[in-house]
């Protein structure tokens, strides 16, 4: 890859639309999961839309930051999915989501710590040796602090990078969010991060819940991309030499493909931006 490209996330209400506006979006994600258990079929289609469009594969149950070891079954299904499928690549997020065999049914933040910091490199590695490649790790938002936690974000996702050598998956409303909730500078977070290995960003809306001062910002990918993350973008690319891959995520409450399309321009407009204010800054 040599260029910036922006795309979207495959979802059945949206595949339609993604098809017939091919020439508007240079990149789907699929959700790896959905696929993990399916028959030849479906994954002889999902290879199929692979050849025609650039595809990356998604997780989203592996719940690899943990002190838990990631579990030998799910994994062997990402890892079915991916050889069937052959991806360009394929991520996961950095968050627990089971303990003592109790599913949370959520992308929980785990505590920032030594102790998920060896975790989430022990099962990182494991998924290299049975997947065959090291998946992109993505920040997850929260709405608390997690507790147990004894530096903040930036410094524990470095940590994990350093430790496990995976790229990161940067999602920039989970930035915007979490900095909102948490109270600090989003801006200043962005600087803090590993930027060089960063390959995939995602992109999301979200809404507010609570009252006044307890207020939260919910990422809930049911509405429009906030200008606040087309900054974070804008800067982002001013800031690194890499290509970037850029998902618009969006889950439910489907707004018209035109809506979405045009979330996609104002991603490669704001891409367009930072990379001539980094040009501007090398000169």
């Amino acid at each position: 890859m040599t260029a910036d490209r922006v795309g979207l996330g495959w979802r059945p209400e949206l595949a339609a639309g993604i098809l017939v506006n091919r020439e508007r979006i240079d990149v789907v994600e699929v959700i790896a999961d959905d696929y993990v258990g399916a028959g030849r079929r479906a994954l002889h289609a999902l290879r199929t839309l692979a050849r025609q469009v650039p595809l990356w594969l998604h997780g989203v149950g592996l719940g690899l930051a943990s002190a838990e070891h990631v579990d030998g079954r799910r994994l062997d299904g990402i890892a079915r999915v991916v050889g069937a499928v052959e991806p360009e690549g394929w991520s996961e997020h950095l968050a627990f989501v089971r303990g003592g065999g109790v599913e949370i049914g959520h992308l929980a933040a785990p505590p920032r710590n030594a102790a998920t910091v060896e975790g989430a490199a022990r099962n990182l590695a494991r998924c290299r040796t049975v997947v065959g490649a090291l998946p992109l790790v993505e920040n997850v938002a929260t709405l608390i602090h997690p507790p147990g936690s004894d530096r903040d974000e930036p410094r524990w996702i470095t940590d994990v990078t350093a430790a496990s050598g995976a790229p990161l998956l940067l999602d920039l409303h989970n930035l915007h969010a979490n900095a909102a909730n948490a109270g600090f500078d989003a801006l200043d977070a962005l600087g803090r991060l590993p930027l060089p290995r960063v390959g995939v960003v995602h992109l999301a809306g979200g809404r507010w819940i609570g009252p006044g001062d307890r207020r939260r910002l919910l990422d809930d990918h049911l509405h429009a991309v906030p200008d606040q993350v087309f900054a974070l973008l804008e800067t982002l690319a001013a800031r690194v030499r890499q290509p970037l891959t850029v998902i618009l995520e969006r889950d439910g409450a489907y707004p018209p493909m035109e809506t979405l399309l045009a979330e996609l321009g104002h991603a490669r407009r704001a891409l367009a931006a930072g990379r001539r204010r980094g040009r501007r800054a090398a000169a």
